[in-house]
């Protein structure tokens, strides 16, 4: 089955990232490629575009109109190449020593092209249960695209069961992740002559000490790592991205940003990280720059808020994947997916793709052959076995 399949799957994941569809640009062109395949496949297709008209959700179906259904799900934007080097057009499939070369090959579209290339037998096997194919927009910058189509799922009464979210783990069985909350949290002080500091409120001044703050509760973080726990680390994370602020030397600084994230392990740790610093801006920085500046203020931005993947002791999911790839043991992961979206939704989800979450995002990016062949036998018995 595999074999049988591979030489379509490979020509499909060309075409795929001959699209440069990175997360600041329209992913519309792929969409409808995908969409125009399915469509010849015999699937019933629905595009969900973004608000700007520029992005869209594509969700598509096989067989009976009920619920219960699986969802294959995987994103379509990828991360930027700019100022990275490349020894190959990042943007043109290139094959070498049994890899396939490109941004994109592995996260997440040899995925994308694997079950579309499989999507014509898939719909042949389909007797009672449908199959959906979920494809995404803006997975790289926060998960919106996938919070949009649990919404829209919902308006229209669609109540899948089940998802296989094809991120690249080795065609391992990932049951869990943590989440990714990222932020921006932006000082407006008040600007003047270094030689008076005091007449001026110095926005990177405050930022450090929020910074300061961060680094206390990353600290905190490590103690209240659950028992047992399986991540790698075990605690909440938190990471800080960027600093900016300041003009010169001899400048009062007026504004400043820190961007930063924490991958938590439980909700209850991103909960107490926010009353955390949110008591500590109210209580603390806020009035002293206010003391100086009324108009002196503290936003937060929120980039994202994507839930983690929770182990549950019933997992259909997982036990479906247990047996269609004959991996007797499953794993968890620090990085994060649109699993949890899922999840959220009343789904039970695994992560489970081709190819090695250590090439993604980086120069070079690659699937490999026999990774791609992985997953076409995985779907073919997902035919055989579970469709039927």
């Amino acid at each position: 089955m595999a074999q049988q399949h591979l030489a379509e799957t490979r020509a499909i994941l060309e075409d795929l990232i001959a699209f440069p569809t990175v997360s600041d640009s329209s992913n519309l062109d792929l969409i409808v490629y995908l969409a125009n395949l399915l469509e010849s496949a015999g699937a019933r297709v629905s595009l969900f575009p973004d608000e700007t008209g520029a992005k869209a959700n594509l969700f598509a179906t096989l067989g009976p109109e009920r619920d219960g259904g699986i969802v294959l799900s995987g994103h379509s934007d990828v991360v930027p190449v700019v100022e990275q080097n490349w020894a190959s057009d990042p943007f043109v499939l290139h094959e070498a020593d049994g890899r396939l070369y490109g941004r994109g090959a592995c996260d997440m579209k040899g995925f994308l092209a694997a079950t579309v290339a499989m999507a014509p037998v898939l719909g042949e096997a389909i007797e009672e249960r449908p199959l959906h194919f979920a494809f995404t927009y803006d997975e790289e910058v926060g998960c919106f695209g996938a919070r949009a189509l649990m919404a829209s799922l919902e308006q229209h009464g669609l109540r899948p069961s089940m998802a296989i979210v094809g991120e690249p783990t080795n065609m391992r069985i990932i049951e869990g992740h943590k989440g990714c909350f990222e932020y921006s949290t932006r000082f407006h002080g008040l600007a003047g002559h270094g030689s008076a500091p005091d007449r001026g409120v110095n926005a990177v001044e405050y930022a450090a000490r929020y910074l300061g703050r961060l680094m206390e509760l990353k600290d905190e973080l490590r103690l209240r790592a659950p028992a047992g726990s399986q991540f790698d680390p075990p605690w909440t994370t938190i990471n800080v991205g960027a600093l900016h602020g300041g003009v010169a030397h001899n400048v009062i600084a007026a504004e400043a940003q820190v961007d930063w994230e924490m991958r938590p392990v439980e909700a209850a740790d991103a909960d107490y990280v926010k009353r955390s610093l949110q008591r500590y801006t109210e209580d603390v920085l806020l009035p002293a720059m206010q003391a100086v500046d009324p108009e002196a203020r503290i936003d937060l931005d929120i980039i994202g808020e994507v839930a983690g993947l929770a182990p549950t002791h019933e997992s259909e999911a997982r036990d479906v994947l247990m047996e269609l790839t004959g991996a007797n043991d499953t794993d968890l992961v620090a990085f994060g997916t649109e699993a949890g979206l899922f999840q959220e939704a009343g789904m039970s989800v695994v992560v489970c793709g081709p190819g090695s979450i250590e090439q993604a995002h980086k120069p070079d990016e690659y699937v490999e052959i026999t990774q791609l062949e992985q997953c076409l036998t995985m779907l073919g018995r997902l035919a055989g076995k579970l469709v039927a």
